[in-house]
């Protein structure tokens, strides 16, 4: 599995914009999530990869969101923060009851997040 790291560095030298990037790397993370939960018996050992690659990309984002030299509002700081948090949280629910309909949630966040993120929310 390629790192949630080196995704965001291949990722950058294609896109113009750190948005740009920040949404491209949410909509990879919700597309290996959504490819487990349609196929959820051929494509459940997938799901370890899939979790950690999300963990990995919402860790850099709480990183940045709690850093105080971010330039952001810190409303909208902590707003994403929090959804951080529930993403990290959620994360271990679906570790410890593994089940497709566990994965919903964490897919839609991603895919609204990047949809904000591209001006098309």
């Amino acid at each position: 599995m390629q790192s949630a790291a080196q995704t965001y560095k291949n990722v950058a030298r294609q896109t113009s914009s750190p948005r740009e990037l920040e949404a491209t790397l949410l909509l990879q993370a919700a597309a290996r999530l959504q490819s487990v939960h349609d196929a959820w018996d051929q494509n459940k050992a997938q799901l370890d990869d899939a979790l950690l690659y999300n963990r990995k990309l919402w860790s850099v984002f709480l990183s940045e969101m709690t850093d105080a030299s971010n330039p952001m509002p810190k409303n909208v700081r902590q707003n994403v923060a929090n959804i951080g948090l529930f993403v990290m949280n959620h994360t271990v629910t679906v570790m410890n009851d593994p089940r497709p309909d566990h994965l919903g949630s964490l897919i839609s966040i991603n895919r609204e997040i990047a949809a904000g993120l591209m001006g098309r929310a």
